[in-house]
């Protein structure tokens, strides 16, 4: 059943007498080959051509001089701009299984439409399966209502009974005379290169109505994908919207069928969408990435299935979506896995530095000289550790520019920066050791543990609002002093410029 866009692309003698020359069809196709400038269509079929080589498969391809090249890529990327923007408002509506459910009760309309005129006519193909898939969608929301079934069994229900019956009458089909060359059993899994001007026309005009009609209401969509608690209670008609969005779902897949299939369609409708989910919080930029996402991945899919053969069209489409879906998995600024250890790691980096110098800070004031090196024994001490994690820890100091080391590596010495970082952790440290002592009664013996974790991530806005409210103490609940902000200047002025430490003796 699989075949790619080398196929021969013979569509039937009364298919083809009957394209339609209103308006808006002869316009959606004058679009599509404009934007794909093909060459003349008296060009050699693919199934013609002899051994070629991929950079030849490659050009060959960029030229659009095959009809079934066109065709099947101008479908794929209607189709993908389509599943793209609808599957935009299944994805954040949660409907996922939706989509699903409504690809698969789409097939015993497809059976329909063909045995209405025992011909693939893509009009009347349309007609059955929205119908069908209508019906679908009627019946899950009258089981839910009317049982005490959750939406997740009735759609389970539903999927299987018409997919059931579509395949019981696509074998009915099969049993007839001309059945076996009647095509229709592509539906199933796809054929891109099998598509005409018919479907390219019928599936522009999809397209051109999915984005109208979004444009139009798209405030109503947002509303109620978002909150339909709200857009009930402020007069939103949710239940027209709803099955307004199901109409244009079931549009979306009956012409996702000829290029995917049933099985892969639900595909096509969410990864797009999954993917741009990923990469931003706000609706609009989701619709417009969801849209070029679906456009690539189709444009992907029938390059690839054009570069050899038995590389079948659909599933390459499915492939291309997903590949971009791991990428924005993996690289996403906000939910990308590797950046989301890359700034654990950082913070992780981070906190131990600051610990570093925090250690640093109760050495000198513990001598009760803030002016000097520390040993890398003494903090080694301090810090619990060994004298080589010590030295790894202060070199990690230097390479940020928070502190220099004596040239014989065993001194540290904070440079001006160093030292304000330092007081800031411990100013942190104190004052939220102080605040749960005086405002939630906490014991002073029982505090450290939650202040050495609340110290790396308190904002200076937060801890000038702990100063005001603390009177701005100068000593915390164990009497230790706080380091004021006269301090840390004091500290950071000490040297003449900044490149320079807070300390004596010679350093490197």
């Amino acid at each position: 059943m699989f075949m790619n866009l080398q196929a021969t692309n013979h569509a039937p003698a009364s298919w083809r007498k009957r394209r339609s020359t209103t308006a808006l069809q002869n316009l959606a196709a004058l679009l599509i080959l404009l934007v794909l400038s093909p060459a003349s269509a008296h060009a050699a079929k693919i199934s013609e051509l002899g051994d070629t080589s991929i950079i030849e498969q490659a050009l060959r391809f960029f030229t659009f001089q095959d009809p079934s090249v066109r065709y099947a890529l101008a479908g794929s990327m209607l189709l993908g701009i389509t599943c793209g923007l609808l599957g935009s408002f299944i994805v954040v509506r949660k409907m996922a299984l939706v989509g699903d459910a409504l690809s698969h009760a789409v097939l015993p309309g497809v059976a329909i439409g063909f045995l209405w005129n025992m011909s693939k006519d893509p009009v009347a193909i349309f007609i059955g399966a929205t119908i069908a898939g209508l019906l679908g969608t009627v019946m899950v929301r009258l089981i839910t209502q009317t049982t005490h079934l959750k939406e997740d069994t009735a759609l389970g229900l539903v999927l299987a009974t018409f997919f059931a019956v579509g395949i019981c009458l696509l074998t009915m089909i099969q049993r007839l005379p001309t059945g076996n060359k009647s095509g229709i059993d592509k539906f199933l899994f796809g054929q891109a290169a099998a598509m005409g001007p018919g479907d390219i026309q019928l599936m522009a005009v999809v397209t051109v109505l999915s984005i109208v009609v979004i444009t139009l209401f798209y405030k109503e969509f947002l509303v109620t994908s978002f909150d339909p608690g709200f857009a009930s209670a402020a007069g939103f008609p949710t239940q027209m919207i709803h099955y307004g969005l199901m109409l244009l779902l079931a549009f979306a897949i009956v012409i996702a069928l000829q290029a995917v299939g049933v099985v892969l369609v639900s595909a096509m409708l969410i990864t797009p969408a999954a993917s741009a989910y990923l990469l931003t919080d706000r609706m609009s930029r989701m619709l417009w990435l969801a849209a070029i996402f679906g456009l690539l991945a189709g444009a992907l899919g029938s390059f690839v299935s054009f570069l050899g053969p038995n590389l079948p069209t659909g599933p390459l489409m499915v492939l291309a979506a997903t590949t971009v879906f791991a990428l924005a998995f993996l690289f996403s600024p906000q939910h990308g896995i590797a950046n989301r250890w890359w700034r654990q790691r950082s913070r992780a980096k981070r906190v131990q530095r600051e610990n570093t110098l925090k250690s640093v800070y109760h050495v000198l004031e513990s001598r009760h000289t803030m002016g000097e090196g520390v040993s890398l024994r003494e903090l080694a001490e301090r810090r619990r550790e060994t004298i080589e994690e010590a030295a790894r820890q202060a070199a990690e100091l230097r390479r940020h520019e928070l502190a220099t080391l004596h040239e014989e590596g065993d001194l540290i010495f904070l440079t001006p920066a160093g030292w304000q970082l330092a007081c800031a952790i411990v100013r942190n440290h104190r004052l939220w050791e102080l605040y749960l002592t005086n405002a939630a009664q906490i014991a002073a013996d029982h505090v450290h543990e939650d202040a050495e974790k609340i110290e790396h991530v308190l904002g200076d806005e937060v801890v000038r609002e702990l100063e005001r409210r603390l009177q701005y103490a100068t000593t915390d609940p164990h009497g230790r002093p706080i380091p004021s902000l006269a301090e840390m200047q004091r500290g950071a002025g000490a040297a003449d410029k900044p490149g320079d430490s807070i300390g004596y003796g010679k350093r490197t």
